[in-house]
């Protein structure tokens, strides 16, 4: 039985990758910021505090042969210290886990990173890992910083690692823009966006967490950038759609041009997510898909399915 050590073991992710690390016969230890209840599939627990003042990793890591870094600092800082937190968590503490984790010869490092390194719109084509990095805001900036943190602390210390930048994520516990669009189509109101004509890539945690455990023991050479999605990209009024199906509910759609989407959405402060409405983010899999063999296990509808029975039984309208 391998040991991994899991940061982040809490959120989104990490609760659906504890389980599934687990239940693939993995013994999963979670380093956690504050006394919690243990996500399933946890056996060992650490409080360590907040990732971004761990100066020191050696308890968290005795014992460790792989490591899952999946803590993230995802908040939407709109202050002047926005930059400097992102970076606190997401670089200066990276750089020490990943340093301390080579120097203890840990076999591989995967790395939770984001497709915000690539960019924010990808226009008609789509994303690949070849892509040259442009990140437009302060998080994505931070997420490849850790991603070069990583790069280089696995070159000093060779050790293996691999990068995943996932797209949206959703699945039970999502949040945000997701789940607001969910609690949108579960009481039927009228949205606006049928004439949004985008293409948006996904991921539901159990496609993620599938990549992710693929990557901790694939014996070929994983070192660098893979992405990931459901392999089914739709556009927004599509996502609607998936989502009436899934929660049971009559979709109303109805038309209003896109340039007078963004300037409402201006009007109210709400640029950005109307730019997640109405702009392309496609990711290519074809990589992945080719040197690892993978494929994703759970399609769009499915995933979409157990997001909505999570929500119906849990998240509440």
């Amino acid at each position: 039985m391998q040991r991994v050590l899991m940061t982040g073991a809490t959120g989104l992710v990490g609760r659906a990758l504890c389980s599934r690390l687990a239940a693939a016969g993995y013994e999963v230890r979670a380093a956690l910021r504050t006394e919690c209840a243990l996500p399933e599939g946890v056996t060992q627990r650490l409080v360590v505090g907040d990732i971004a003042q761990v100066g020191d990793w050696d308890a968290a890591l005795a014992g460790v042969g792989l490591v899952v870094h999946a803590a993230a600092r995802t908040h939407n800082f709109d202050s002047e210290r926005a930059a400097e937190r992102y970076a606190e968590a997401s670089v200066s503490a990276t750089r020490r886990l990943a340093q301390a984790a080579a120097a203890r010869g840990i076999q591989r490092f995967i790395y939770v990173s984001s497709i915000k390194v690539n960019g924010e719109d990808s226009g008609a084509g789509t994303f690949t890992a070849a892509d040259v990095p442009q990140p437009q805001d302060a998080y994505g900036r931070s997420k490849l910083g850790g991603e070069q943190a990583v790069a280089q602390a696995a070159a000093d210390g060779g050790m293996s690692y691999a990068i995943v930048r996932p797209p949206l994520v959703y699945g039970p516990g999502v949040r945000a823009n997701f789940l607001r669009l969910m609690r949108w189509v579960d009481r039927s109101w009228p949205l606006p966006f049928a004439a949004v004509a985008n293409r948006r890539s996904l991921v539901n945690v159990w496609n993620l967490a599938d990549l992710i455990e693929r990557l901790l023991t694939h014996p070929a050479d994983t070192r660098g950038v893979w992405l990931v999605s459901d392999g089914e990209d739709c556009s927004t009024p599509g996502l609607i759609q998936h989502l009436g199906r899934a929660l049971g509910r009559p979709v109303r759609l109805f038309a209003v041009p896109v340039p007078l989407l963004r300037v409402a959405a201006t009007l109210a402060a709400r640029s950005r997510e109307a730019a997640r409405l109405c702009d392309s983010l496609a990711v290519d899999i074809g990589a992945t898909r080719a040197a690892l063999g993978w494929r994703p296990p759970v399609s769009l509808d499915e995933g979409l399915a157990r997001t909505a029975d999570w929500f119906r039984t849990r998240a509440g309208a």
